[in-house]
């Protein structure tokens, strides 16, 4: 994704606005801004680096890190959060902890057309103290590039896809459904496919061992590794396609899919009935592996309604025991 458009303006004698459009849905910009595995990799003008000593983002929560110049010279900073607002703003104090006082930061996040406008606010003590940042520190030029590397990042960070169903049958059933082997068997996988082994062994680090069956007899495997188990509520795995022992393969139809996809299901009750939303996105994937997995969302979309539409069945079927 590249930045579309970039604007520069102080506001007011004390206050420094950068704004950028970037090509990339709201929640997306939101995540790469604020999650702790993204932001490291992007902060700073061009050349700079980044060590984090700690990190928390939450109100209240504390960033202590240090910028690495290109000539060496290290920048300690601070920053305290005071308002997080998913996906549409963020609000945080500013320091180096002994050289400057805090300024107030404040990043907006607004839709526009299927794009994100990002604008940055940063409220100084002082006209004085406004003047030192730009004149001294190339405030704005330094804003401006790291938005560079900003746009860069997200451009590298996969669009994650996202599924919901609603569901005439209690929270508890459809847990169940989902975690145990004697009803994965009946709904789990394509249209037409016939499910041959499922092992479900229901704990952190544990697996979903499954192989299948399709119209034309070919036979393929895959795995669920189970990273977080919040029954009935959430349910974390990372998914992949496997030989008969769980080692990874390559998806059979399609080579360059990502070797692990981090999926979470939620599942929240009202009135009797369920929705059922499972995102997910590529793990440790090369650029090509997130091209392709962006590139899949019809087929995946496609796929994983044949999917909830076994499941719906199944769950019609009165298995309430």
């Amino acid at each position: 994704m590249t930045a579309t458009q970039k604007d520069t303006a102080a506001a007011s004698d004390r206050e420094i606005v950068i704004s950028r459009v970037f090509d990339a849905p709201r929640d997306l910009v939101f995540q790469v801004w604020t999650d702790p595995q993204h932001m490291g990799s992007w902060w700073g003008p061009i050349g700079f680096t980044t060590t984090t000593h700690e990190i928390d983002v939450r109100p209240g929560g504390v960033w202590r890190f240090i910028m690495h110049g290109p000539d060496g010279t290290d920048y300690p900073n601070k920053i305290v959060y005071l308002e997080i607002t998913k996906p549409e703003r963020l609000v945080y104090d500013h320091g180096d902890e002994g050289q400057r006082g805090y300024f107030r930061v404040t990043v907006t996040f607004a839709e526009e057309g299927g794009k994100t406008r990002l604008t940055m606010r940063s409220l100084f003590s002082s006209a004085a103290e406004r003047e030192e940042v730009v004149t001294k520190y190339h405030a704005i030029e330094g804003g401006n590039q790291t938005l560079d590397r900003f746009a860069e990042q997200l451009a590298k960070t996969p669009r994650e896809f996202s599924i919901s169903r609603v569901f005439d049958a209690p929270r508890d059933l459809v847990w169940k459904a989902v975690t145990e082997s004697d009803r994965l068997k009946y709904w789990w996988g394509p249209k037409g496919f016939t499910m041959l082994v499922c092992e479900v062994d229901l704990r952190p680090g544990g697996v979903f061992l499954y192989s299948m069956r399709s119209p034309d007899g070919h036979e393929m495997w895959g795995k669920w590794v189970y990273r977080e188990i919040a029954p009935p509520e959430r349910l974390i795995t990372v998914v992949s396609f496997t030989d008969e022992k769980g080692n990874f393969l390559r998806h059979p139809m399609s080579p360059t899919w990502p070797l692990e996809v981090l999926n979470t299901m939620t599942l929240s009750e009202q009135d009797g009935k369920t929705t059922m939303t499972i995102s997910g996105y590529p793990i440790n994937a090369t650029e090509e592996e997130r091209k392709t997995f962006n590139d899949g969302r019809g087929s995946m979309k496609q796929g994983f309604a044949g999917t909830l539409d076994q499941l719906e069945a199944y769950l019609a079927q009165g298995n309430r025991a």
